[in-house]
Formats: C-alpha cells, sequence, structure tokens
C-alpha cells in the first residue's frame, strides 16, 4: 500500500472496538517520533502524553466519574458509572496536553494546541500503518480542572484529548467522507 492510500484508508475506530493488543511501551516510543515531527512553530515541542494501562485505566475512570459528581450534583449513578468505563473500553489511553507556554512573544497559546492536535494525527496516521487503532476522545473531561489536576496538568494546560489504543476487534464501515472541493475555496 503506498503512502496515499493509506492515508485516505485511517479512520477512528469507536472506543468499545478496541481490545488487545495496543502497542507495547518500546512501540509507542516508536510511534511517539512521529509526533515530533509535527509542525511547531518556535519549536515549542509544547506536546505531552501521558500513558495509561492497565489498572491505571480504572484510576483514571475514577476521575472522570468523580469529575462528573463534581460538575454535575443532579448526575444519576448510572451516568456516573458510564463516566467511570469511558477509561477502560480501550486496552491503552494515552492522555495528550499542550503545555502552554504563557506570553511567549512570538508563538500565543492556540499554536501550542494546533501544534499539539497536529502531534495527535501523526501518531494516528502511524498507529494505522502500524495495524492498531485508535480515537481521540475529547468533551466535558477535558475542559474539567477536576480531571486535569488529579492528572498533573496545571491551569495553564489544555487537556487536547485521550486517546484510545488497540487492535480493532472487527472492521468499522468506511465513513462517508465529505468532498474536498466543498470545502476549498479560491481568493
Amino acid at each position: 500500500m503506498d503512502a496515499m492510500e493509506c492515508l485516505m484508508g485511517r479512520q477512528s475506530t469507536p472506543a468499545g472496538l478496541l481490545v488487545e493488543p495496543a502497542p507495547s511501551d518500546e512501540e509507542i516510543l516508536t510511534l511517539l517520533e512521529t509526533a515530533m515531527r509535527a509542525p511547531d512553530h518556535g519549536a515549542m515541542r509544547p506536546w505531552r502524553f501521558l500513558l495509561i494501562r492497565g489498572d491505571r485505566r480504572q484510576d483514571l475512570g475514577d476521575i472522570f466519574a468523580s469529575a462528573l459528581a463534581q460538575r454535575e450534583p443532579e448526575a444519576s449513578p448510572d451516568e456516573i458509572e458510564k463516566a467511570r468505563g469511558k477509561a477502560v473500553r480501550a486496552p491503552l489511553v494515552l492522555a495528550v496536553w499542550a503545555d502552554i507556554v504563557e506570553d511567549h512573544p512570538k508563538v500565543p497559546p492556540i499554536e501550542q494546541v494546533v501544534a499539539t492536535g497536529a502531534a495527535v494525527q501523526n501518531l494516528l496516521n502511524a498507529l494505522h500503518v502500524q495495524g492498531y487503532a485508535g480515537i481521540l476522545v475529547t468533551g466535558a473531561p477535558c475542559y474539567d480542572e477536576n480531571v486535569k489536576a488529579p492528572l498533573g496538568l496545571t491551569p495553564k494546560d489544555v487537556l487536547v484529548g485521550f486517546l484510545h489504543i488497540g487492535t480493532a476487534k472487527s472492521t468499522t464501515p468506511t465513513k462517508k467522507r465529505p468532498n474536498a472541493a466543498d470545502y476549498l475555496q479560491t481568493w
């Protein structure tokens, strides 16, 4: 398969369809080398990754559940358990954030977040090349200090998402993609 065919074939796999094997720690380091090649104005290297596997995923689930209970005191026990379960839907989770350098004279925080997003995309492509699958999961936990703080992030850090990684349990239907020409304007 050539590079373009590979890139055109990558799509996210729902976290509930990700099973073992997940990449080993050694494989993750190799895969992260692709993230280090993301566009990065000022060579800030703002991206950070926290590897969470095994029982530590349950600890992450406890953080999600506790944060939801604090964020939404009216949340039902079922909703809290659902939040807890989101951390264990894949054998490996990488928390991804931008370690923001505030008041940088040339690189504003948005560029640091964009660079981190580009690093995630490179990593997703590399996972696909190696036969693994993944999905970047975002949502309310990414904006919740009650999730960020227990993971060691500071208020200035931007939690970009949780990358769920594993092997696709089954082939997911190819998603219909929009026509690229509909998104291109000429000036």
